[in-house]
């Protein structure tokens, strides 16, 4: 009798078997799907405030730094004189140049007669004069100086014409449409079209703040050079007044105004605030700090981090599931609505082999009331191959043996 049952159920494996070889098909992951990004949130219902502050400048932006969302505009798109508030570009290409190994903060740059010619703010650099790279950089963060851009400037592209080249360049790249430098200080007088705009500045600056060694200089109110025997207090009085202010740029002249990029934290949430145009020193730092106070106490960054979910099922693959986990997710929300976000898990029964790691095999969807404010993919966070055929009949032969 037992005899009989294994020679039946081996008669059964091996017409198995035999199906399996004749009807095999091909199994493929699912295509990996998109997630939306922060600025997608922000435009599909979250409307962006526009001139209700009534702010007393030409023009201004509130942008939120991690994600790039645009929280408040007046007149944001208008190209007018910037000032010094040019030298954010300046700085960043300077710090890229650092970051990507091209420069070192302990480089020595020796002052040319043109940079030393520079008028306005300035450390008053002499001809011949030699300063470490980081002396010249805290130049310019803190005291604005001109001379000081300009070497800068000499000393990574070999002229002034060959740095403002770049800057245009970078500007394209980075999308400021409208914005076009002829300088490196943001100095007017004889410039026919020195321009940016306010979401242009908010831009650029967003960039530079991606440097962290810029901040360790702009959040300072007083420092030095040639080893302690000139002193630098910074023209942006927002780092010393306002809380939580990390920098960044002012700028004024007679054509441009009083203008800033202010950049400050609080509780992990950055914000970038510009103002153009305003009538004086104080009528900018004023309307900087109506309009960042305004940010800080209407909106704050919802984050989700990466979490491991429970594990799918694979069908045809040599496990028989397979761990994942969700993307990680940050978006700009009114304050009352942070506690109100719903998530909800988009996933198939099964998945077929083989899998990779970092293939998307769901979603999470995340929900305020009705809108949805985001989507993030659920990826697998381990590779699963496809089972061969040999692997099955010899897993079914071992199987039937122990039986």
């Amino acid at each position: 009798m037992k005899l009989r049952r294994r020679t039946r159920n081996l008669s059964l494996f091996l017409a198995f078997w035999m199906l399996l070889t004749l009807c095999a098909l091909p199994i493929h992951a699912e295509q990996a799907r998109g997630g939306s990004t922060a600025l997608d949130v922000l435009g599909s219902g979250m409307e962006t405030a526009d001139g209700s502050l009534n702010l007393s400048c030409k023009s201004a932006i509130l942008m939120e730094a991690t994600t790039g969302a645009i929280l408040y505009t007046q007149n944001p798109d208008e190209a007018m004189a910037p000032a010094s508030v040019t030298k954010i570009m300046t700085l960043l290409l300077v710090m890229e140049a650092v970051d990507g190994g091209m420069l070192r903060l302990d480089d020595v740059v020796t002052v040319s007669a043109n940079a030393a010619s520079m008028g306005g703010s300035q450390v008053f650099l002499k001809e011949g004069e030699q300063m470490s790279l980081e002396d010249m950089l805290k130049s310019v963060v803190i005291a604005s100086a001109n001379d000081a851009a300009v070497a800068l400037a000499e000393h990574l592209c070999g002229s002034v014409e060959s740095f403002v080249v770049k800057m245009n360049e970078k500007a394209a790249h980075l999308g400021m449409s409208s914005t076009h430098f002829e300088n490196v200080t943001g100095l007017d007088d004889t410039a026919e079209n020195h321009v940016t705009s306010a979401k242009d500045i908010a831009i650029m600056s967003r960039e530079l703040v991606r440097h962290p060694t810029i901040l360790q200089y702009s959040t300072l109110w007083m420092d030095s050079i040639r080893n302690g025997e000139f002193g630098l207090t910074n023209t942006n009085r927002l780092v010393r007044f306002y809380r939580g202010c990390t920098g960044l740029k002012t700028g004024s002249t007679s054509k441009a105004g009083f203008c800033v990029s202010a950049t400050a934290e609080r509780d992990g949430f950055s914000l970038i605030c510009v103002i153009m145009g305003a009538e004086s020193r104080d009528v900018r730092n004023a309307e900087a700090t109506k309009l960042l106070d305004w940010g800080f106490a209407n909106y704050a960054l919802y984050r989700m981090e990466a979490q491991a979910l429970p594990p799918i099922k694979v069908l045809g693959g040599r496990e028989a599931d397979c761990p994942i986990a969700h993307a990680s997710f940050s978006c700009v929300l009114p304050k009352s609505a942070i506690s109100s976000v719903q998530k909800s898990v988009q996933l198939p029964e099964s998945v077929n082999a083989p899998i990779s790691v970092g293939d998307t095999v769901g979603s999470m969807e995340l929900r305020c009331g009705e809108q949805v404010i985001g989507t993030v993919p659920i990826h697998a966070t381990a590779s699963v191959g496809r089972i061969g055929l040999f692997e099955i009949f010899w897993r079914m032969l071992a199987k039937f043996l122990m039986i």
